[in-house]
């Protein structure tokens, strides 16, 4: 949870409350309501004609995820393709670093 590592005065309180009804047929909360009882900063909502909801980057990605099975394997593809990317970019270096070093010796 974002909220955990972003907001120092998230209330954690209120979020157990509103966890343990959830899923509840009779239950239901907005994004206002939500933010209101647990001082959340990772989403934010705007009523009105022009109303909106925007959401930190983490609960874009989590929602569109949970969403798309489509969306969510192209993440992690994405995230896949980056870190083979660093890899290499480790590999070479470490290469250049111990060449330095073998140079260095002689």
């Amino acid at each position: 949870m974002g909220e955990e590592i972003h907001n120092p005065t998230f209330n954690y309180g209120e979020f157990a409350i509103i966890k343990s009804q959830a899923g509840l047929n009779s239950y239901k909360n907005s994004v206002k309501e939500w933010t209101e009882k647990t001082n959340a900063i990772e989403i934010i909502s705007k009523a009105g004609r022009y109303g909106v909801t925007y959401a930190y980057k983490d609960i874009t990605f989590e929602f569109g995820m949970w969403i798309s099975l489509k969306f969510k394997l192209l993440m992690i593809k994405e995230f896949e393709r980056l870190k083979a990317q660093e890899q290499k970019q480790i590999d070479w270096n470490a290469k250049r670093e111990l060449s330095k070093l073998i140079i260095d010796t002689y």
